[in-house]
């Protein structure tokens, strides 16, 4: 059985560092094909086109897709609290003031990856809340988003860590609160899989969460090794570059807990609200917890910082 995996650039999912890890990649008697997508929206479009039969995404793209008759579930977490506020220099951020509101004031645009990313949503619950003058400006990849902020054509990115480092070091900029404050638990990415393999591949894909939470852990706890590794791999960033990106939000784990779901569903409601989707869903149209439970039975590790 192939597994067709869909993902993003994202240094922190362990998608990357299992491409980059022979060890890892070993692990796996799973023909395993990757495929690069920009966003979360775009992946699950390859759900949608059978592109795909696995993916990394975040939870709210994934819940639109579920929401129009997409039949994915999530059977594992990744990393939660992954959407970080950045800007320029002379922008003032926590602790200097003490509220989202006061940051959001500043901003005229700001721009972000993906109409109906988890981003795109956390900035626009803001923007609703607070009723905010600044104009949200969705572009179709984060590296877009950097280009834009570089060019002035907004003031503001609302990202990854990774897009956030990318300000700091690329265009002096500085990450402006910390990602928790942004909303709390937020899952940033699980693994999701098209509902049929959870009973046609459970071996298959119980082994690849064994693998996925031994890399969470080399996230975890390896941090030096792991960001040579990654910097390797890729090549366009250094291993400073992605130690600093690791540390943003270093909150990498595996397993499903009742914060990630709970928060998910919270997210859901708010995607209903604003118009993203036009009908409730449920907790078990979107998790499916039986193979992490085998997998991760001992207690979640997002908070256990190495």
């Amino acid at each position: 059985m192939k597994l067709r995996i869909g993902h993003l650039s994202t240094l922190y999912h362990t998608s990357i560092l299992i491409m980059a890890h022979e060890e890892l990649r070993g692990a796996l008697k799973a023909e395993l094909q990757w495929r690069l997508y920009g966003t979360g929206p775009a992946i699950v479009e390859g759900f949608m086109k059978e592109e795909i039969n696995m993916a990394y995404i975040g939870l709210p793209p994934a819940i639109v897709g579920i929401a129009k008759g997409i039949r994915i579930k999530c059977i594992a977490g990744g990393h939660i609290e992954g959407t970080v506020i950045a800007s320029s220099a002379d922008k003032k951020g926590f602790p200097e003031v003490n509220s989202l509101k006061e940051i959001l004031v500043q901003f005229r645009r700001v721009g972000v990856p993906g109409r109906g990313s988890i981003h795109d949503l956390i900035l626009k619950d803001m923007v609703s809340r607070f009723n905010s003058s600044a104009e949200v400006v969705n572009l179709p990849w984060a590296d877009e988003v950097l280009e834009a902020f570089v060019r002035r054509e907004v003031d503001a990115v609302c990202g990854t860590p990774a897009l956030a480092e990318a300000v700091v070091e690329f265009a002096d900029g500085k990450v402006l609160c910390p990602p928790e404050l942004l909303w709390p638990h937020n899952p940033s990415y699980g693994i999701l899989v098209k509902e049929e393999l959870i009973q046609q591949c459970r071996e298959l894909l119980r082994e690849f969460l064994v693998v996925h939470e031994r890399a969470s852990e080399m996230l975890r706890t390896r941090k030096t090794e792991v960001s040579r590794l990654i910097a390797e791999y890729i090549g366009v960033v250094d291993e400073d570059f992605v130690y600093n990106t690791l540390n943003i939000s270093p909150k990498y784990c595996a397993s499903l807990t009742e914060e990630y779901i709970a928060c998910s569903m919270r997210m859901a409601k708010r995607l209903r609200s604003l118009g993203y989707i036009q009908r409730e869903v449920s907790v078990d149209e979107v998790f499916n917890r039986s193979l992490i439970e085998e997998v991760h039975p001992e207690s979640p590790h997002y908070n256990m910082v190495g």
